[in-house]
C-alpha cells in the first residue's frame, strides 16, 4: 500500500508540473483558458487509468518493464475518453494539445516508474512489522504477504513465548526470519527493530501479556490484531482462520438507506451508460451465437442474489445447447461444453452484457458477489463459514473477488473467493464500486488479468 500510494504521489507531482508544458506546447501563444482545463482533465484522465489498468497493483510494480509496455495503451484510452469527454462538453481537444498531452503523459508515467524502482531498489518501501507469535499463523500471514501483500517486501521480526505454543517449522528452518523473546519488554524490541506496526498473530493467546502491547500501544507503535492486519494488507477477509467474535465486533457491515439508495441508482445510470456505449457490439454478438449452431441466442439460468432470493440471469449463450443434460456442473476454463464464439465471448465478457436487465430491474448490481446457483450454494454452505453473507448485497455484474481471484472452480478457489466477497459487504460503499468498476477495465482488456495485487 505504501508503495502504490507513493508512486501514485510520483505520478501526479510530475503530470502537474508538466501541465503548464503541455499547454505551452500546444498553444507557443496567448491560451484560451479552455485549454488550461482541457490540459488538466486529460491528466486527470491518465491518473484514473493508469489505476484502472492495473498499473498500481503489486505485479506492476514488481515487473517495471511489464507496466512500461502498457503505458502506450493508458496514453491512448486516456485520450479517447477525454476526447469523448470534450466532445460531448462543446469543449474538443485541439490537435496540438492531444499530441502534447500524449508525450507528456506517457513521459511522466516513464520517468515516474524509473524514479520508483530506483526507490524500491534502496528499499525505501519496506515495512517494518513486528509480529507477535510465530505458529502456523504467523506462517500463514508471511505466506500471504510474501504472495499477496500490497507491499513487495516486508522486514519481519517474530516474537514468540513459549506459552504461545510451538514455533513453526517453516518459519524456523528460514534463517533469515528473525525469532525473539519479549522477556516482558516488548517496547524495547519495538524500538530496536524500528517497527512500523505490530501485528498480534499467536496461535494461543491466553499468555500473552496484554500490559506490554498497551505499553507499545501508547508508546506510538499501531498495534493490529491478525485479521485486521490481514484485511487492511491484502484486502480480504480469512476464513481459513476465521474469528467469529472478529467478524462480529469490527467495523463494517453498514448498508443504510443512504448508501443503498446512492448504490442504485449508480446502478441505474451505469446500466443504461453501458447498454448505449455497447449496443452496436451486442448486436454482432447475438447474431454470432445464432449462426454458430442455429440454437437459443440467450441463456437464462436460476442465480441467487441478495437475501437469498432466486432470479433468472441473462447471459449471451456460450456453451452447446445440451451442456447440461446429465445435470449442474462446474464451468472449468477449458471446458469442451463452450463453442467456438463462446470462447471469445467469454474471453471479451461480452456474454455478461445480457445481465445490464438483470441490474435494471433490480434483480443484480453492477457491483457485488459473483452470483451463483442455488445447487452450489447448497453444497458450498456446508462446507465454508460464512458463506450465505455474501447475500448481505445484491449479486453484481463484476465484483472484488472477480478483479482480484484468476477463474477457478474448486472448493479452494470458492475459499478465496469469499474471502475477497466478504471484504465486499463488509466495505460496501460508492466510492468502492467506482474503483471496482474502473479496475474491471483491466480484467477486460487483459483476460485472465485478475490475481495478486
Amino acid at each position: 500500500m505504501i508503495a502504490s500510494f507513493a508512486l501514485f504521489a510520483i505520478d501526479a507531482v510530475l503530470l502537474l508540473a508538466a501541465w503548464p508544458l503541455t499547454v505551452w506546447f500546444a498553444c507557443s501563444d496567448s491560451c484560451p483558458q479552455s485549454v488550461w482545463f482541457q490540459a488538466l482533465a486529460l491528466s486527470g484522465f491518465h491518473l484514473a487509468f493508469l489505476y484502472a489498468l492495473g498499473l498500481y497493483r503489486r505485479e506492476s510494480l514488481s515487473d517495471t518493464s511489464a507496466a512500461l509496455s502498457r503505458i502506450p495503451l493508458v496514453v491512448g484510452i486516456a485520450l479517447a475518453a477525454g476526447g469523448i469527454a470534450g466532445a460531448v462538453l462543446g469543449w474538443p481537444l485541439p490537435p496540438p494539445l492531444i499530441i502534447a498531452a500524449a508525450a507528456h503523459c506517457g513521459i511522466c508515467a516513464l520517468i515516474a516508474r524509473l524514479v520508483f524502482r530506483l526507490l524500491r531498489r534502496r528499499d525505501i518501501f519496506r515495512p517494518r512489522l513486528l509480529v507477535i507469535g510465530a505458529g502456523p499463523r504467523a506462517w500463514d500471514l508471511m505466506w500471504v504477504l510474501r504472495s499477496q501483500g500490497r507491499n513487495l517486501h516486508y522486514d519481519v521480526t517474530f516474537v514468540h513465548e513459549d506459552s504461545f505454543g510451538p514455533v513453526d517449522p517453516r518459519l524456523a528452518e528460514d534463517t533469515s526470519n528473525r525469532i525473539v523473546t519479549s522477556h516482558g519488554n516488548l517496547l524495547a524490541i519495538a524500538d530496536e527493530v524500528d517497527a512500523d506496526q505490530i501485528v498480534v498473530a499467536p496461535d494461543e493467546r491466553r499468555g500473552m501479556a496484554l500490559e506490554s502491547l498497551i505499553t507499545c500501544r501508547t508508546a506510538g507503535y499501531p498495534v493490529y490484531q491478525y485479521m485486521s492486519f490481514l484485511e487492511k494488507e491484502v484486502g480480504r477477509i480469512d476464513i481459513k482462520r476465521p474469528d467469529l467474535n472478529w467478524v462480529l465486533y469490527s467495523e463494517g457491515f453498514n448498508n443504510g438507506p443512504l448508501t443503498l439508495a446512492l448504490k442504485r441508482g449508480f446502478d441505474l445510470l451505469g446500466s443504461l451508460f453501458i447498454l448505449a456505449c455497447c449496443f452496436c457490439l451486442l448486436l454482432p454478438a447475438m447474431l454470432a451465437v445464432w449462426l454458430c449452431d442455429r440454437g437459443p441466442i440467450f441463456y437464462r439460468q436460476e442465480r441467487v442474489t441478495l437475501g437469498g432470493r432466486r432470479f433468472n440471469i441473462l447471459k449471451l449463450r456460450t456453451m452447446r445447447v445440451d451442456a447440461e443434460k446429465n445435470g449442474a456442473v462446474w464451468a472449468a476454463a477449458k471446458d469442451s461444453r463452450i463453442t467456438p464464439i463462446g470462447g471469445f465471448l467469454r474471453r471479451t465478457r461480452l456474454d455478461e452484457l445480457p445481465q445490464l436487465i438483470n441490474v435494471l430491474k433490480g434483480d443484480m448490481s453492477l457491483v457485488g458477489p459473483r452470483p451463483e446457483r442455488p445447487e452450489f450454494i447448497a453444497e458450498l454452505a456446508k462446507q465454508l463459514p460464512l458463506y450465505q453473507e455474501r447475500h448481505a448485497v445484491k449479486a453484481g455484474l463484476t465484483g472484488w473477488a472477480q478483479i482480484n481471484y484468476p477463474y477457478g472452480a474448486s472448493l479452494d478457489d470458492a475459499r478465496s473467493k469469499l474471502s475477497f466477497d466478504l471484504y465486499y459487504v463488509k466495505k460496501c460503499s460508492l466510492l468502492f464500486d467506482l474503483m471496482i468498476m474502473l479496475q474491471t477495465l483491466r480484467v477486460v482488456i487483459w483476460s485472465g488479468a485478475a490475481g495478486a495485487r
